[in-house]
């Protein structure tokens, strides 16, 4: 075999061999600019990233359809980093094959959704059930351009009677193998719209960008990981395509069923919802599933031309998907109403109306969101006093949206209720006692109605009852936290009592006249709602990490409630611990502790039993698999994974393999259960100096969090 050597091929090779190694850190930098540190390119050598210019990238430069029907594109490709360098496809001149792959599909005259020009079909030899998939074009042919950039021309011909003046949606996705180079194989798919007679695209289907479904899966990738867009998934995934049971894999159906998953009314009562081979019964959407726009993106970054489609175009798939216990047939759960299409959908469901009416808007109103709600407002202005020894008075106001002072007298009965919380030192919480009379560990939370004097703008005047500890020192924290009950359509056949909460607030003191210093921040609560969309937790009363922590703490755990739990086996068991880091790395984890032979049950208040151990964390791997909980950069801000807890207060554990745990070995053993992790950790642990794990998993070092857990 010849081989052909651009004159950048062969400088990519000799850098590679050092031949001219004086050059290569100004063209490397700018390559390695274009990786993050949560990519394994961020770590390679320079010279690899020159030679072997990492990544995946396709782009369509035009598509046609003959009058024969005969399908041709020309594309090109190119690496993932700024200089978009172009790649051999064959892998020759540039390193790592390249197999990409052709989808095509039209929208028909009338029609919202795509169709495939092709389709296969299987029969379930069980049943009977023959299933349609549409697919993808096989067989055809490649023409290279230059390096980079190729014509395709579709083994496969559309039908001569296509129709030339509707458009079509090219896709085109495939994979870059560069495991030889330690840097996994790339993945990436693109899309190009047209209409085969020339005219500009006007009809096209922009419901839901893929950007709104990374908030939460960090990079959308399934089979196998080369299908990363809502833009081509919908190509295939339209009503063409079913599985061998039945089920559509149309997408709006197959999205809303697998995201409603162990809420779906089928699945509630006892059913179950599988696709193909996979059971999505147990999925548990970290949202709330009313809440239509977190998808249904139309904001400036995220959102699609067609925002509103699930408000403005209802449909018996689309929403029978989520109310799957409707028989829109017969009418059963549509108030005996049958629908035999879809067009009298909008005459009952208009798109807006008020709050939990018929109105598309109304019915998904989520109550603790309502807009009657007065709201309530809080903010902490100064601490007096809050040195040690001391008892400290706190000055705090009360407001409701309007601005109008809440007297104390409405935050008392029912689940009315407003706390103050202390803990300290910032530094690391945890074992600070507040006096003998305080059963919680490391905080004190006190009810101010009762004594606090309130003026009538809502400003009020709050003195613990409990001092700052005697010998204390550094910066401490008092958090203010409070909800109302709420009853909504008083008088009506749909009145419910719900619950709205304040957005917490903390405010930082020094004890000891030092510098106040803040808590360290190690997680955001805004990377919390890329998921959760509204972490609010513990009955409105709790949604902000600065908040969460001062309870979450080293020394807190489940005892308190655990005597009352409401199931027997876990009265038999040690209290468990709910330290934030271990809490929630463990909770995250969640179905992967069955092969540590583990599970995560906490019992909460009134004894409930919280079984986390099904979890399925939403983050893709590159290879298209849920639970990718190496992406620590989804709840971790600046790098803080790196940022290990050296020397921090220890762990109580009671049902840990190791407690006290110290400080980075609980908060990593909550992943890394395995007993070998367990005794790596104590290794490199000293009775005298503590914890060693910064040597090789700290900031800059060989085995950096970071580094270890970065991605392809």
């Amino acid at each position: 075999m010849r081989l052909r050597f651009s004159v950048f091929a062969f400088a990519r090779y000799a850098v590679a061999l050092g031949v001219i190694a004086g050059s290569v850190a100004l063209v490397s930098a700018d390559r390695k600019a274009s990786f993050s540190p949560h990519d394994k390119a961020y770590y390679a050598d320079p010279s690899v990233i020159e030679y072997v210019q990492p990544g995946l990238a396709f782009s369509v430069v035009s598509a046609s359809i003959a009058s024969n029907g005969t399908v041709t594109v020309d594309y090109k490709v190119t690496d993932s980093t700024s200089t978009g360098a172009a790649l051999d496809q064959a892998g020759v001149t540039t390193p790592g094959p390249i197999s990409p792959r052709f989808v095509l599909g039209y929208i028909a005259k009338g029609s919202t959704q795509f169709t495939s020009y092709w389709s296969s079909s299987s029969t379930n030899a069980t049943t009977g059930f023959v299933s349609t998939r549409a697919s993808g074009d096989t067989g055809g042919t490649t023409q290279t351009v230059a390096v980079g950039e190729y014509i395709y021309t579709f083994g496969n011909k559309v039908p001569t009677t296509f129709d030339a003046t509707v458009t079509n949606r090219l896709g085109i996705y495939g994979s870059r193998n560069l495991t030889t180079w330690n840097l996994g194989t790339s993945y990436a798919d693109t899309t190009y719209d047209f209409v085969p007679n020339g005219s500009k695209v006007t009809v096209t289907r922009d419901v839901v960008r893929t950007a709104s479904c990374n908030q939460c899966h960090d990079s959308l990738s399934f089979h196998g990981g080369s299908r990363r867009s809502v833009q081509l998934c919908v190509i295939c995934h339209q009503p063409q395509t079913n599985d061998t049971n039945g089920n559509s894999a149309d997408f709006k159906v197959m999205v809303h069923k697998i995201h409603m998953g162990s809420q779906l009314p089928s699945v509630v009562a006892g059913g179950a919802y599988a696709l193909g081979s996979t059971d999505w019964s147990t999925v548990v959407l970290p949202s709330n599933p009313e809440r239509c726009t977190f998808c249904h993106q139309s904001t400036a970054t995220a959102g699609a031309t067609q925002p509103d489609n699930w408000k403005t175009n209802p449909s018996r798939a689309a929403c029978g998907s989520c109310h799957d216990d409707v028989n829109f047939a017969t009418g059963l759960n549509h108030v005996n109403l049958p629908q035999a299409n879809d067009a009298q959908c909008t005459q009952c469901h208009q798109p807006t109306g008020t709050e939990f009416d018929a109105s598309i808007t109304g019915a998904h109103t989520i109550p603790t969101e309502s807009a009657s709600a007065p709201g309530i407002n809080l903010a902490i202005t100064k601490v007096t006093n809050g040195v040690s020894g001391k008892a400290p008075t706190v000055t705090f106001t009360i407001k409701d949206n309007s601005g109008a002072a809440i007297p104390m007298s409405a935050m008392t009965g029912g689940s009315n209720r407003l706390a103050l919380v202390m803990a300290g030192p910032a530094s690391d919480y945890g074992y600070t006692s507040f006096g003998a009379d305080v059963t919680t560990p490391g905080y004190v939370s006190e009810n101010p109605v009762p004594t606090a004097s309130c003026g009538s703008d809502g400003t009020c005047n709050y003195t613990f009852t409990h001092a700052v500890p005697a010998k204390a020192t550094g910066t401490y924290a008092i958090g203010i936290e409070g909800r109302r009950g709420l009853t909504l359509e008083a008088g009506t056949v749909i009145q419910q009592t719900t619950e709205y909460g304040a957005i917490n607030k903390v405010f930082y003191f020094s004890v000891d006249g030092s510098p106040v210093t803040p808590r360290r921040t190690v997680v955001s609560v805004n990377n919390c709602n890329n998921c959760h969309a509204r972490l609010s937790l513990h009955g409105e009363n709790r949604n902000q990490i600065e908040m969460c922590v001062l309870c979450h703490n080293p020394t807190e755990n489940d005892s308190s409630v655990r005597s009352s739990a409401t199931v027997a086996s876990d009265k038999a068991l040690p209290p468990q611990s709910v330290n934030f880091a271990l809490l929630v790395h463990k909770i995250h984890t969640g179905v992967n502790l069955a092969s540590f032979n583990q599970t995560y049950i906490v019992v909460g208040f009134g004894g409930s039993h919280n079984d986390f151990s099904g979890v399925r964390y939403p983050a893709m791997s590159p290879s298209g698999a849920v639970h990718d909980t190496t992406d620590c950069a989804m709840c971790h801000v600046n790098g803080s994974e790196s940022v290990l807890p050296i020397g921090k207060n220890a762990v109580l554990d009671p049902q840990g393999l190791l407690s006290p745990s110290p400080a980075t070995t609980a908060a990593c053993t909550a992943c890394h259960l395995n007993t070998s992790a367990f005794a790596h950790a104590v290794q490199n642990t000293n009775s005298q100096f503590g914890e060693s794990c910064q040597v090789c998993h700290g900031t800059g070092a060989d085995f950096a969090a970071t580094q270890v857990h970065a991605g392809l």
